[in-house]
């Protein structure tokens, strides 16, 4: 190949490249976006849960109900239950909760790995981050945290023997 023909080759490439990416598709946010003609400027626009990854807030939330009864969905019976202990290649796991009005309200991490200054810094960052998956979720299915795979893993699994206990 000419050196002519490599350095026109090339430039195309650049100019293909750049406006490859010049290019944006539209914002996936609604609040981005500029509001429509005719509209209120103190209108707030609506984002739906799965489009931001986060629950939803403010006036126009739904709240929980405030009954002390459990709910029939769940099936959970109120009480406090402490799930088995699941030992990783770095330790113990174990978890304590409470059900009240048939949901998770609180996670409690009784056993976490402690046998080395490393696994002892992972677990108490991944511990926190663990409770908050369970909260949300009202399961043991939750994410996993990275870096700390094994932990999370028997976390879960304390999660749900203790759901088991509860009659999920």
């Amino acid at each position: 190949m000419s050196p002519v023909r490599a350095t026109v080759s090339l430039a195309a490439t650049a100019v293909g490249f750049a406006l490859l990416f010049s290019f944006r598709t539209p914002s996936a946010n609604p609040a981005a976006a500029a509001p429509a003609q005719g509209s209120s400027a103190s209108s707030a626009p609506t984002v739906s849960p799965s489009a931001s990854g986060a629950p939803p807030s403010g006036a126009g939330s739904p709240s929980p109900s405030a009954s002390a009864t459990p709910t029939p969905s769940t099936g959970l019976s109120n009480g406090t239950y402490t799930g088995q202990t699941f030992t990783n290649f770095y330790g113990p796991v174990q978890v304590q909760l409470v059900i009240s009005g048939g949901r998770i309200t609180s996670v409690k991490t009784l056993q976490q790995p402690s046998s080395d200054p490393q696994s002892s810094f992972v677990a108490s960052r991944a511990m926190p981050v663990l409770r908050e998956e369970v909260l949300q979720a009202q399961s043991a299915r939750i994410d996993v945290v990275s870096g700390a795979t094994q932990d999370s893993e028997s976390y879960a699994q304390s999660v749900q023997s203790a759901l088991d206990q509860a009659g999920a």
